[in-house]
């Protein structure tokens, strides 16, 4: 990473607190008998028959995911924020919504259920969003010429085809990384992520396999306070990388525009024999 990049990071990432981790509740794990043996890097104590987290290495992993994935805005990267827990649902639909009303790009995520097959065979399972895509555009025009009964079925195709697509329907490439929330619920997304190499930030509480994450952030999956936090930082983050990229296309382009204006003034001389 250039210093440049590494300045803007200090600058632009906010703090994260220990005490915001735990007045957000982070620090609650799962029952003792529910223990991941491998979660042990993580836990604190056990009280009152609940594991800790430490949150300090909570805030650790967190900062380090927020610096990855700032990194990956900045250069363009694609992410999808994969949140299919009840409580998790509209938190991620509101952050994605979010970072795409403050102009971020390539940003996406799915709610519904992950559909296998979406990053280890994504040529075939885009051909979903050109559909829904159609179906949009037949709905919505109004010189159409199709009956209400076709009109219904094509609502009722495209409602279904929204609700497993439409945070990814925008996405034309397999994406560089996943955000997860429960990583140990979504164990298909996990799987096609290794095989494609795709990097992993994964919320991770004590009934699951951290090795398998590339970015633990070891924390409560299930408090709504927990997985807001923890969400919002990251999309913050994600927003700040957009905002360095694009104030690294506007230099770019003066300097283009500066250099065409030198050679459109540059003085032409005649060589007369």
């Amino acid at each position: 990473m250039n210093s440049g990049l590494r300045r803007a990071e200090e600058e632009h990432m906010r703090e994260i607190t220990l005490e915001e981790l735990l007045e957000a509740g982070c620090h609650f794990g799962h029952q003792v008998n529910r223990r991941n043996p491998k979660a042990d890097v993580f836990i604190f104590e056990a009280r009152s028959n609940i594991h800790i987290i430490d949150l300090e290495k909570t805030r650790e992993g967190l900062v380090s995911a927020g610096k990855h994935l700032l990194d990956l805005s900045s250069k363009g990267g694609y992410v999808i924020f994969v949140g299919t827990k009840r409580q998790a649902k509209e938190i991620v639909r509101e952050e994605v919504d979010r970072a795409r009303a403050a102009g971020s790009k390539g940003i996406f995520y799915v709610t519904s259920r992950w559909v296998g097959g979406t990053l280890t065979n994504f040529e075939e399972v885009s051909k979903n969003f050109k559909r829904l895509s159609q179906l949009n555009e037949f709905i919505r025009n109004p010189e159409q010429l199709y009956t209400k009964r076709e009109i219904v079925l094509f609502t009722r195709e495209r409602d279904k085809l929204n609700n497993l697509y439409g945070g990814i329907a925008e996405m034309d490439r397999v994406p560089d990384a996943l955000v997860i929330v429960g990583t140990q619920l979504e164990t298909t997304a996990v799987r096609e992520a290794i095989k494609n190499k795709v990097t992993t930030v994964g919320i991770v509480d004590t009934n699951a396999d951290p090795t398998i994450i590339d970015y633990v952030i070891p924390a409560n999956d299930d408090a709504v306070g927990s997985i807001k936090l923890i969400t919002s930082y990251l999309v913050d983050a994600w927003i700040e990388g957009s905002k360095i990229r694009n104030k690294q296309e506007e230099i770019k382009k003066k300097k283009e525009e500066k250099s065409n204006k030198k050679q459109e003034t540059k003085p032409q001389i005649d060589i007369q024999f």
